[in-house]
């Protein structure tokens, strides 16, 4: 690939040369003054290994995103997919909207898009795991950080999260009065406000109530019906309530949260890739579809979780109990076309199988609850033990309509599972020498499934077809690592761990006569990394590299061509790379952010074949003599190569209070294929994607008035496909530029 044609280190190269350039400038010279305090980095602490740690003594592979970062990347309303490509290794995508975000950390996934599919990458929110696909879109508001734990957390975290673990973790009610509020508005009618409150209820209780309000206008004409503006808007609600009660060894943590969705599923754009390429087809315009199907998609989640701690001397014992409940509708035009072209210039939207599905999660019920007991921080040993108990209630239902006999239901499939987990685990953390560190952790792990499905082929009759399954799994998993402290500035360490995924069980039956099942898969993880500051605390940079095999990893295998989804085991899976992380104070009003990484990966199973498209596309991949795709050697779905991600603000004080300010962020992804076979149509191209923020605060910082600009250089580009009826994409949001403003206690 040409460097004309892929700016593959656009980003990443710019990163590294200053993370190096950075280091070096550190090492060699001395500032021309001692910096002030203000100019120092701050001590960022995380609970990664769940005890509050300093993030340059936690031997893990780790990136924290700040509520500033936060901030900036959402402020056009986009969801928890806003983190894509904005930490090293960390890529997501979806093909439901906002409501099923599918997250991928060293190129591991699953890009499966049935509501009970399974994830290796655990997202966990005020320490509550988010199994069910639906629950992972929660909104990004009022957060105290997000920590990207890159890599198999199978000790201390467990379920689902041999690629690694997103942990977001709110802002805590305090005796402290605090608050603030923001509104802003923007193109495409995009409007947000948002708003917390927090303070003392007595002398014991403390609360805290935070809400959120997101609402965008429908912005995609469909030109079939005629009808302006008629997709891509939403109503997007979430709040969260918390009290805090604490009386000397003992506090308890109660939070309630809810959401409500309304607004558009996915737009697919029917025969909008070039036969040969993955470019668009000529006059393609991403403001416009023509579409004969419905789309519409209706969402509610809630839950409480509930938090006690108890000092007991030397001891503190801990308890964390959460529920979580979701129900959701969602209606696509599969196709994205139609059936018959009323003018010549919709022929490139006819299909010549409209298909238009929905899929209804109408019962989820999540209960999950952890003991755990932990020595308190001391200087030579620190251990903690704990159990896990995991339980989960769900239905499914999966329609199938026909647009050609005006929406008449082809058939409609129910799937009921329940799931039951439970786990011992420990890890302890001992200093042998004043310059070396021992970590070990291990975890027993056991889980079971029991699942039905019922397939109806008519409303009225037809026949039922009734399939059954009940999977399980034990086993251990773990972690060692050794810490050494070069300087009080500088440490290494080198880690190995593993970790499982339990079998898998999908029943996307409408177009099938038997249960899709997958093995458990293995990953065992080795990692050497280095963790530093510099230039008088002005300068922090982390990196890594890292090497992992994985054996009978889970995969969907989408194949258009026999119209059906199923999961499959790949014998084995390798992968390698680098991460870094840079963060620098360059002049006392100039902060730098920068990160990047290189992943490999590459599928070893010479055997393994996958169905390939429905309609007309170039398969690059041999083909067997069934006529599927032979993918010995191919990267995994959805891996981009390389990532790259930088922030940068600028600011000039302006009298004795207030300051003017520049923030830009830029990310960069390299190509990825959307399928597991690999074709010339299914690609999304390198992206660079950048924000912008101009703006003034005044009162210490306390009000800032700003416009801002999101995708400001109104990239057009593939993020997705579907491959079973025609050469359909999906694509990502066009420029947004608004104006925000925000005001704190």
């Amino acid at each position: 690939m040409s460097v004309a044609r892929s700016p593959r280190l656009a980003v990443l190269a710019l990163s590294i040369a200053a993370a190096f350039a950075a280091s070096a400038f550190a090492q060699d010279a001395a500032p021309a003054q001692q910096p002030s305090k203000t100019t120092e980095l701050q001590t960022i602490n995380v609970t990664a290994e769940k005890r509050v740690e300093n993030l340059q003594k936690v031997p893990i592979s780790l990136t924290v995103l700040t509520p500033d970062k936060l901030e900036a990347f959402g402020s056009a309303g986009d969801g928890v997919l806003q983190l894509a490509a904005r930490a090293p290794s960390v890529y997501a995508e979806t093909s439901y909207g906002r409501v099923f975000p599918r997250f991928y950390i060293r190129g591991l996934g699953n890009s499966d898009f049935d509501l009970n599919g399974s994830q290796p990458v655990s997202m966990v929110y005020d320490d509550i795991v988010q199994e069910n696909p639906i629950l992972k879109g929660f909104p990004l508001f009022d957060l105290d950080q997000v920590e990207v734990l890159r890599g198999p957390q199978g000790s201390l975290f467990g379920r689902n999260s041999p690629a690694g673990v997103i942990k977001f973790d709110s802002k805590k009610p305090s005796q402290e009065t605090s608050g603030y509020a923001k509104a802003s508005y923007g193109t495409l009618g995009t409007a947000n406000v948002e708003a917390a409150l927090g303070g003392a209820l007595s002398s014991r209780w403390s609360g805290r109530v935070s809400a959120l309000a997101q609402h965008r206008d429908g912005w995609i004409d469909n030109t079939y019906t005629g009808k302006k503006d008629a997709l891509g808007g939403y109503n997007d609600r979430a709040v969260r309530a918390q009290a805090l009660y604490e009386d000397g060894d003992f506090n308890a943590l109660i939070n309630v949260h809810a959401r409500w969705l309304d607004g558009s599923a996915t737009v697919n754009r029917g025969n909008a890739i070039q036969l040969g390429s993955d470019n668009f087809v000529p006059g393609f315009d991403r403001d416009q579809v023509a579409q004969d199907g419905r789309n519409r998609q209706h969402l509610f989640t809630w839950g409480s979780n509930l938090h006690l701690n108890w000092n007991i001397g030397d001891y503190t014992f801990t308890s964390i109990t959460g529920l979580e409940r979701a129900t959701m509708y969602s209606l696509g035009d599969v196709d994205g076309g139609i059936a018959v072209a009323k003018t010549p210039a919709q022929q490139q939207w006819v299909t010549a199988f409209p298909s238009e599905t929905a899929d209804a999660l109408p019962h989820d019920r999540q209960i999950t609850q952890e003991f755990r007991l932990a020595s308190n921080p001391q200087d030579q040993w620190n251990w903690q033990v704990g159990t896990y108990y995991f339980n989960e209630d769900i239905a499914i239902a999966n329609y199938d309509y026909n647009t050609l006999n005006d929406h008449a239901l082809d058939g409609f499939a129910v799937q009921k599972q329940r799931t039951t987990a439970w786990a011992l685990f420990g890890s302890t953390d001992y200093r042998i020498t004043d310059d070396f560190d021992v970590r070990a952790g291990a975890r027993w792990s056991h889980d079971s499934r029991d699942y039905h499905v019922d397939r109806f082929l008519s409303p009225i009759g037809g026949g039922t077809l009734s399939l059954a399954t009940s999977p399980h799994d034990a086993r251990w998993s773990g972690d060692i690592t050794g810490t050494w402290t070069l300087s009080p500035n500088v440490n290494v360490y080198a880690r190995i761990a593993n970790g499982f995924r339990a079998p898998s069980v999908q029943g996307r039956v409408l177009f099938a006569d038997s249960i899709s099942q997958a093995k458990p898969e293995t990953i065992t993880s080795y990692e050497l990394g280095l963790k530093s500051t510099s230039w008088n605390n002005r300068i922090r940079l982390n990196a890594d590299i890292y090497s992992y095999t994985m054996h009978n990893e889970q995969l969907t295998a989408v194949g258009g061509d026999i119209n059906s989804t199923r999961l499959i085991n790949a014998r084995k899976t390798e992968g390698y790379g680098a991460e870094f992380d840079l963060e620098g104070y360059l002049t006392p009003n100039f902060i730098v952010t920068a990160g990047g990484s290189y992943n490999h990966t590459e599928l070893k199973d010479k055997d393994l074949s996958v169905a390939i498209c429905g309609a007309g596309c170039t398969v690059l991949d041999p083909l067997n003599a069934q006529g599927n795709a032979l993918i010995d050697g191919n990267p995994l779905p959805n891996a981009p190569k390389w990532i790259g991600t930088v922030t940068a603000r600028y600011g000039i004080p302006y009298g004795q209070s207030g300051e003017f300010f520049i923030y830009t962020d830029w990310n960069y992804r390299s190509e990825v294929n959307f399928f597991l076979y690999d074709s010339a149509e299914f690609k999304g191209k390198p992206l660079l994607e950048g924000g912008l923020r101009l703006g003034y605060n005044w009162n210490y910082g306390k009000q800032e008035v700003a416009l801002y600009g999101r995708n400001i250089t109104n990239r057009k580009q593939l993020i997705g496909g579907i491959d079973f009826d025609n050469r359909t994409g999906f694509v990502n949001d066009p420029r947004v530029i608004g104006v925000e403003f925000k005001t704190e206690l």
